[in-house]
């Protein structure tokens, strides 16, 4: 074997390792899976669905609990979709799989004029079948493929066009109230996803088939933050680690602080007067592979 051949696939195996790692931080960190558990792996076809679910099958061989997966697929119909393509990769794989056929793009396209954003709509039509699919396959967990990056470029959305402080939570309960949805990849950066999908050859299907929106605001939102940690290193990172460590006392929301009954005291106040602070900070932080938290 050549010293070429030996460092790609040195390099191949520890960026397995790294997302096992952090896929496993995040499982444990907000207890997504528990022992018995039927994890339903929401497959698309795009890097990120397809690593949730590789890396899963890798850490149900080591974990000290016991749980099945099994992968679904939403064929909507779209035209041009390449509907072999999954099926048969899953079989090769040997992985418990369904595919849900439901022509939800036929639907999309009479309810939304030329031009505009169908993804909402799309999304929500997903959701529902979802749900109901994770009923009759008896799914105790709903697992999606939302990384890092994801969470991060919806918190800036809502800041930014909602006017709120709001991301993706890494586990929460379903709209309907009857699942629970987890987000395992949440640690994970998308640049690690993007090599693990060249290194793992994965038979990628784009989300272009129903029309090209490169216009969206998310694309805005992703590249910023490609510019910011570009230009910036680890400014992401930091913008992530503060979703972990919220005061708000030093917001402005009446409903998670109560400003009305704040009185003088004896005490001293650890947070203190503190609002931005340089001497508390440390702006020669370098981004790192690894995250590193004090949960």
């Amino acid at each position: 074997m050549s010293q070429d051949i030996r460092k790609k696939v040195f390099e191949e195996n520890k960026l397995s390792k790294r997302l096992c790692r952090l896929m496993g931080q995040a499982i444990g960190d907000y207890q997504m899976i528990e022992n018995g558990d039927r994890i339903m792996v929401c497959l698309s076809g795009g890097k990120d669905s397809y690593a949730l679910l590789d890396i899963l099958i890798k850490l149900k061989e080591r974990a000290p609990i016991s749980f099945d997966l099994v992968a679904v697929n939403l064929d909507q119909k779209q035209p041009g979709f390449p509907e072999e393509v999954l099926p048969n990769y899953l079989k090769a794989l040997g992985v418990d799989f369904h595919i849900e056929q439901q022509d939800t793009y036929s639907i999309v396209k009479r309810l939304i004029p030329e031009g505009k954003t169908t993804c909402s709509l799309c999304s929500r039509l997903r959701r529902g079948i979802l749900y109901r699919v994770a009923d009759e396959l008896g799914a105790t967990k709903i697992a999606l493929g939302h990384h890092r990056d994801d969470i991060l470029e919806t918190l800036l959305l809502n800041m930014f066009y909602g006017g709120k402080l709001k991301a993706m939570s890494p586990k929460l309960r379903s709209d309907n109230g009857k699942h629970i949805v987890i987000r395992p990849l949440a640690y994970v950066a998308e640049k690690y996803l993007e090599q693990y999908a060249i290194d793992q050859a994965f038979p990628i299907i784009p989300c272009n088939l129903c029309g090209s929106q490169e216009n969206l605001q998310r694309n805005a939102m992703k590249q910023l933050l490609r510019e910011w940690e570009k230009k910036h290193p680890g400014r992401v990172e930091n913008l992530f680690r503060s979703m972990f460590s919220i005061s708000p006392s030093h917001l402005m929301d009446k409903t998670l602080f109560d400003f009305n009954q704040l009185a003088p005291s004896i005490d001293s106040d650890v947070g203190g007067d503190f609002a931005i602070d340089e001497g508390r900070f440390d702006f020669s932080h370098k981004s790192s592979d690894v995250i590193h938290f004090n949960l």
